[in-house]
């Protein structure tokens, strides 16, 4: 079952980013920040604010990346340039005419996009910022809902267990793309890892991914391979008959989670423990009938009875009336 996919608009203050840039050997590479946003949705928007003729040697892999550049001339007089309010206002009229972007991201440390961020938030949004750690305002970045340092995106390659020599070359591509696409969704916790969900990241971070062009009919003939392989473990869904993958990566050599001890209820208990007692109880009936074997007669239970009285052989005589009773 797939989640719903969220679309993303990102918003570079391209001078602020450069301001953090001073003094280091390295140079700023949009790539990483795409490659970790794709993760969290569809990317709809990408736009960079700057006076570009500061900024020339950066515009070509800009331009690669399919991301707007608007051009923010700076004042003579003043020094500075409108690059904050175009950016507010562009992102505000995205927030009130596109009500299917659903997350923002301001690539910018400075706290003059605070109320920005505040009022992204009132309508419903979700912000994410993302800056430099030495050229980050405190005040922005506690008040986005997620923030993520550029220090943080470095290039970490996925380590892709052994593999028998005799599998090619796209397929081992194919296995890297699908052990960093489940990484990335296991950092969006997600619980529960949907085959559809996976594809989607995997096309995601790779457009012209296709199964077929690694050697599968469908994307379940990759998933099925990789668990042949020991990359993952996979499960199928009672209701939807999909897979479902369950463990991957370093999460193969783990030991699996023991499943937690039921208790039982102190209705069962109670129900068990009447069980037992009727177990243990003998019959009624034979009860009954060994009770009545043990107990002696009735008639010797009872107290001796004084023997009854004969009548004499001439039988019973009226006692004779003497009249002593009556009046004289």
């Amino acid at each position: 079952m797939n989640e719903t996919q969220n679309s993303l608009a990102i918003f570079i203050d391209f001078e602020n980013l450069a301001l953090g840039f001073q003094g280091r050997r390295d140079r700023f590479e949009v790539e990483r920040v795409l490659e970790r946003m794709v993760e969290k949705g569809k990317i709809v928007v990408k736009r960079a604010y700057a006076d570009w003729n500061r900024f020339a040697a950066y515009t070509a892999p800009l331009h690669e990346a399919a991301i707007e550049l608007t051009e923010i001339p700076r004042r003579a007089q003043s020094g500075k340039n409108s690059a904050d309010i175009r950016l507010c206002v562009d992102a505000m009229d995205l927030a009130y005419s596109k009500e299917h972007i659903s997350t923002f991201v301001i690539v910018s440390g400075d706290s003059d996009f605070s109320p920005l961020v505040s009022k992204l938030k009132e309508l419903g949004k979700h912000v994410i910022g993302l800056g430099m750690q030495d050229s980050t305002s405190e005040l922005l970045r506690d008040n986005c809902d997620e923030f993520i340092y550029y220090e943080d995106l470095g290039r970490t390659p996925t380590d892709v267990p052994a593999v028998a020599a005799t599998v090619p070359e796209t397929k081992k591509k194919a296995f890297a793309l699908l052990l960093e696409s489940l990484l990335a969704l296991r950092r969006e916790n997600k619980e529960v890892l949907w085959s559809s969900m996976v594809k989607d990241t995997m096309k995601r971070k790779k457009p012209s991914f296709n199964e077929a062009y690694h050697g599968y009919r469908t994307f379940s003939e990759l998933l099925e391979d990789a668990q042949a392989q020991g990359l993952l473990e996979l499960d199928t869904d009672k209701r939807s008959r999909t897979y479902v993958v369950t463990r991957f990566g370093a999460e193969m050599t783990a030991r699996p989670a023991e499943p937690p001890v039921r208790r039982r209820s102190s209705r069962g208990e109670q129900g068990e423990k009447n069980g037992r007692s009727r177990r243990g109880r003998r019959p009624a009936a034979s009860k009954a009938e060994g009770n009545a074997a043990e107990a002696p007669p009735a008639e010797s239970r009872a107290e001796p009875r004084a023997p009854a009285q004969q009548p004499p052989p001439g039988g019973w005589t009226a006692p004779l009336d003497l009249g002593l009773d009556q009046d004289a």
